[in-house]
């Protein structure tokens, strides 16, 4: 039974973008927090938190830049959405954006033309930005969290110099007083390829966001003020797995009585449902890879594991659209069947 149940129900929350901190619906996962606090507090820190759209990502990251502020450090958080189309263009204008806007945030002033020599290269500008000037500016440790990753890995050159950068920062930190106030916190879905020597993907605390379990699922039902039978829960589990995001989505238009679990379920996996966002923009992005989009024709297309291409598997599981099963994989939902066997024009 749920620790919420007979108790005051909070008020509903909608489940979209990042958890508060004070939210009553965000799920902790107590290993995972545990060991991030645990890690965040040591010298030249580096975090790695992995895992598919709205599984939590960013309101994990935010309660670990929390640690860092209870810790007395300072936090910044810079979110690659952010920059303008220009500042990819390549290398130089992406690294002084970068430096500038950490600076910002520290509300230190810009002093970019003070320490940028076109001599030297823009990795090692920055370098001196950070080492000779933003980090000596503050008393106590930087807790850096840099969101959406996956941002710049479209951008390939930039990817293959930027990454080895913070990795090199990572592996000074283990030596050097300086290098050692700062701690990295990474969020990702993807899984850039880089020479093992230059990855920062291989070095650190490496954490993957799991699923909701029966047991949180059922907490988080009654923090919704509905009173379920274990069958009820496992009906949703079905059709959706644990995915915090369309777990909380369904209990949050259940509880505004929008609709019943049954008619939830029966349009889950509709154009007409509550996921039809989210279910577009997984068929948008496999629209742009004719290789992945048959791919997930044949996962879908079966009853039981297929074998695919490794490559393709690589790509579709950081999407969150497929499991393995062995060597095979298979669709991570229910709902992902039956949605892709209709759009793709599969009979199963």
């Amino acid at each position: 039974m749920s620790a919420f149940q007979g108790a005051v129900v909070p008020e509903l929350e909608s489940p979209t973008g990042q958890v508060a901190l004070d939210s009553a619906f965000y799920v902790a996962h107590l290993r995972i927090e545990s060991d991030c606090y645990k890690e965040i507090v040591k010298a030249g820190a580096l975090i790695r938190v992995k895992a598919p759209r709205q599984m939590g990502k960013t309101s994990l990251m935010a309660r670990i830049l929390h640690c860092g502020t209870e810790q007395g450090y300072q936090a910044v958080l810079i979110d690659f959405r952010q920059a303008d189309g220009n500042v990819f263009a390549n290398l130089d204008p992406f690294l002084r954006w970068f430096c500038a806007n950490v600076g910002r945030r520290l509300k230190l002033s810009n002093k970019l033309a003070d320490y940028w020599d076109d001599i030297f290269g823009s990795k090692e500008n920055c370098t001196a930005y950070f080492e000779e000037y933003l980090l000596p500016q503050i008393k106590h440790p930087l807790v850096l969290g840099l969101d959406e990753l996956d941002w710049i890995f479209s951008h390939p050159p930039i990817a293959n110099d930027f990454l080895p950068l913070l990795r090199s920062w990572h592996e000074r930190g283990k030596n050097e007083a300086i290098w050692k106030k700062l701690r990295l916190v990474i969020v990702h879905q993807d899984v850039y390829t880089l020479n093992a020597n230059q990855s920062p993907f291989n070095v650190g605390l490496p954490i993957e966001l799991p699923q909701l379990n029966k047991s949180q699922i059922q907490d988080l039902v009654g923090r919704h003020g509905l009173k379920w039978t274990s069958k009820q829960v496992e009906k949703l589990m079905a059709m959706v797995g644990g995915h915090p995001y369309l777990v909380r989505m369904a209990l949050y238009r259940i509880a505004r009585r929008e609709m019943t679990l049954e008619q939830l379920l029966q349009i889950a996996p509709t154009e007409e449902g509550l996921y039809s966002d989210h279910l577009r923009r997984h068929l948008l992005n496999l629209e742009e890879n004719q290789e992945l989009l048959a791919a997930m024709k044949r996962v879908v297309a079966e009853n039981s594991p297929v074998r695919i291409d490794t490559r393709q598997a690589s790509k579709l599981l950081p999407m969150g659209l497929v499991k393995m099963k062995g060597n095979d994989v298979l669709p991570l939902y229910e709902l992902y069947r039956q949605y892709f066997c209709d759009r793709l024009r599969i009979n199963p």
